[in-house]
């Protein structure tokens, strides 16, 4: 069970690559150190975006944001590349992040995440909210966590937009238990 003394300390680096200004990227960074308990960090990233561009498709390539991002994030710390553009792997139609398993680096897109992209008014709260569970689900993999079957659990697969509105931003008890103790494991391993 999940207590208030709990802490799991953690360094988190968000690289922006979006044009979100600075309330919203706040909300954000609240939102996932509230959640995961650790402290994150915000910086400019220095991805080069435009050459995973993928002219079939008309979209980027996940996995070749990933890449970057790992060559460029510390041991020591979870990076986040957190793009606005419309992202993909090559065996689905689109995603909403990647992450890099039980690694240091995950891709979050803003793209799919916004009210408008389905033609509905700006929610600038909603876009907020999905925008930190997916950075939060994301995170979660790079501790080790594999998508989870519980209904609200942040940890849930989501294929689409409303799956994210269903579930919370925070973790099941049975995933918070296993994230200590993978995150634990980690700290460990890097020191």
């Amino acid at each position: 069970m999940r207590t208030e003394e709990t802490v799991v300390t953690s360094t988190i680096t968000i690289l922006n690559a979006t044009t979100l200004s600075a309330s919203p990227l706040r909300d954000i960074l609240h939102e996932v150190e509230k959640n995961l308990r650790c402290s994150v960090s915000l910086q400019k990233h220095s991805l080069d975006i435009e050459k995973t561009f993928d002219t079939s498709r008309g979209q980027y390539y996940s996995t070749a944001i990933l890449t970057q991002v790992m060559k460029r994030a510390p041991v020591s710390t979870k990076c986040v590349a957190l793009v606005d553009v419309d992202v993909f792997i090559p065996v689905l139609s689109f995603v909403f992040g990647e992450a890099q398993f039980g690694g240091n680096a995950t891709v979050v897109s803003t793209h799919r995440l916004c009210n408008q992209f389905y033609g509905m008014p700006a929610d600038e709260s909603l876009h907020v909210q999905r925008i930190a569970k997916e950075i939060i689900h994301e995170l979660g993999h790079t501790y080790g966590l594999y998508h989870c079957r519980n209904f609200e659990c942040v940890m849930r697969s989501s294929t689409y937009v409303e799956d994210i509105d269903l579930k919370k931003s925070s973790l099941c008890n049975e995933c918070w238990q296993l994230f200590e103790i993978l995150s634990l494991n980690n700290l460990k391993k890097n020191e």
